[in-house]
């Protein structure tokens, strides 16, 4: 059995984190930026191809569906396929779909298409979170996850003048409308990360050809350990998995978590565009990228610190909380006309819920493993995202029942679930304590570099 403070399982666990890693923050990357490219092509599909307020809306949130309907099932056939093929697949299809909103024609086409985005992409996040519950022993999954997670702020810090960029480009130089450009260049960005993903991903560390023997040994003990620790504690097989009491309670934590990360995210563009006078184009896109610098910061920072069980807890508590705040705070300022308050409390949820999701994901990680751990994560990632459609619809009628100028309603109820999940967080510390979590206080910390 290997210790944490093994020099073969910390140049193991460093290896493994700069061979996979990279690939991993490129799929996601691609993915968050297609599912939320969206938001920059509100205005203009309204112009040009007449989609509705509502059609955008059910659109925007339809994409959850698809993805909440298939993605156990993904997570079940990852897991008999393996994440190299199943991942790069899922890529490659979804690309394909995201190109094709380019030819969007009307109501129906978009509210297809956003569909069959969702079922092309299901599996992603939730194989990736159980390929690295595989791969990386407790101690350091945190981490791993956060820097899993810098793909969102990498996607929007980047993305955003990026989609800004191709439609500013699209209307000025080709032939095309700006929107076409955003959508069908984003698309094809997928489909190469997926054939790149083929070349560059490995299932197991037994299969690693960047690992020597004694590598794999100290690696590969370390994760039977936990991995026999997480089988006595959580429950086995899929349809247990499914029943579990605490699969369902992260489930609505990650829920809340959905519902201010998208209620954000959809409208970012429009909520900055609205603060700083201008129309959408490469300055609100440059702008709209601010939040996202300082949520990459503090996810990595947060991630690499969150050793120990209290501070998951405690920070996990704290961050939630903060998110509620500064939702609320934002809606404030765009509605007393303050841009630059209102981008330093977009700038403080964003880096707060981004800090938040590695650390609820470290709770369902430590006790599933197996069939149960597919179809748990699969289960809390596909209930969970449906706040994604939840969040435009609940903003949408909030603005709709209590109009205002600026929105203001709309954007404080998507504020309103961080507080429940921050209370669940915190009560986590009456539950039972996986062995798994044990080890969080029990080994010291090997941190790659």
């Amino acid at each position: 059995m290997a210790s944490l403070d093994n020099p073969d399982l910390k140049s193991a666990i460093a290896k493994a984190a700069k061979h996979l890693m990279p690939m991993l923050v490129i799929l996601y990357f691609v993915a968050f930026l297609d599912r939320t490219n969206v938001g920059f092509a509100e205005n203009a599909l309204k112009v040009d191809r007449g989609v509705s307020d509502g059609a955008f809306a059910l659109g925007a949130g339809i994409f959850f569906i698809g993805y909440a309907l298939f993605e156990i099932p993904s997570n079940l056939l990852l897991k008999k396929f393996g994440a190299r093929f199943w991942l790069a697949r899922i890529a490659i299809t979804w690309g394909i779909v995201a190109a094709i909103f380019a030819f969007t024609t009307n109501d129906t086409m978009f509210i297809i298409l956003r569909f069959a985005l969702g079922v092309t992409e299901a599996g992603l996040f939730p194989g990736v979170i159980m390929f690295l519950s595989e791969w990386f022993p407790n101690k350091v999954r945190v981490q791993m996850i956060a820097i899993f997670y810098l793909a969102q702020p990498f996607s929007q810090m980047i993305g955003a003048p990026l989609s800004g960029g191709l439609i500013s480009f699209g209307d000025a130089v080709t032939p095309w409308h700006g929107w076409q450009v955003m959508f069908f260049g984003e698309g094809i960005l997928a489909v190469l990360a997926g054939i790149a993903s083929l070349l560059l991903l490995t299932n197991s560390p037994q299969q690693a050809k960047f690992l020597d023997d004694r590598q794999k040994q100290a690696l590969a003990a370390t994760m039977a350990r936990e991995d026999a620790a997480r089988s006595e504690d959580g429950p086995t097989g899929v349809w247990k998995a499914m029943s579990s009491w605490k699969v369902w309670y992260f489930t609505v934590i990650y829920f809340c978590l959905q519902i201010a990360v998208y209620g954000t995210t959809f409208y970012l563009p429009q909520q900055v565009s609205a603060l700083i006078g201008q129309d959408i184009g490469w300055q609100v896109g440059l702008v709209s990228g601010i939040p996202w610098f300082v949520g990459l910061i503090a996810c990595y920072l947060i991630g690499r610190h969150a050793n120990s069980v209290s501070r998951r807890r405690n920070w996990g508590t704290f961050f939630y909380v903060t998110t509620g705040l500064s939702i609320i705070a934002s809606a404030w300022a765009g509605a007393v006309g303050q841009p630059v308050v209102g981008i330093l409390f977009i700038s403080l949820a964003v880096a707060s819920f981004l800090s938040a999701g590695p650390i609820t994901w470290a709770y369902p990680t430590a006790f599933l493993t197996g069939a149960a751990a597919a179809a748990g994560i699969g289960l809390i990632n596909s209930l969970g995202n449906l706040g994604g459609f939840v969040a435009p619809l609940m903003r949408t009628a909030f603005n709709a029942s209590a109009p205002t100028e600026s929105g203001v309603w709309g954007v404080v109820s998507l504020g309103v679930f961080a507080f429940l999940a921050a209370l669940m967080v915190f009560c986590t510390k009456f539950f039972h304590r996986p062995k798994s979590d044990e080890y969080l206080d029990t080994t010291a910390v090997p941190v790659p570099h």
